[in-house]
């Protein structure tokens, strides 16, 4: 069955006010507690902002991205699901929940893993 990334940009939330955080969480943890009981749920989580590191092919690490240059992600979900029109359909119940809007992209097949 087809997999599916579900992300938002880094700064995304950014509009939503600190009063308004509890709320926003409780939603969408029940869209994520939905999926699962649904069996589509693979994994998510947010991203700690610029917490990253780049690892070139011969070992050498540096910090990385740049947040003026360089969009990165925020937060993620990963599910399983028939048909790109369902994962939408997942994707606009996050976007509710989350006040963001979010991006779907297919996840390539791979048999090992």
């Amino acid at each position: 069955m087809p997999r599916y990334l579900i992300s938002f940009d880094d700064g995304s939330m950014d509009h939503i006010p600190e009063d308004d955080w509890t709320e926003v969480g409780e939603a969408s943890h029940a869209v994520v507690r939905e999926a699962r009981a649904a069996g589509v749920w693979i994994f998510g989580g947010g991203v700690l902002r610029q917490r990253s590191s780049i690892v070139a092919t011969d070992g050498t690490v540096t910090d990385g991205p740049v947040p003026e240059t360089k969009a990165v992600v925020g937060g993620f979900a990963i599910i399983e699901v028939p048909s790109r029109a369902d994962a939408l359909s997942w994707a606009a119940r996050l976007a509710h929940a989350c006040r963001c809007p979010q991006e779907v992209r297919d996840i390539m097949f791979d048999p090992e893993s």
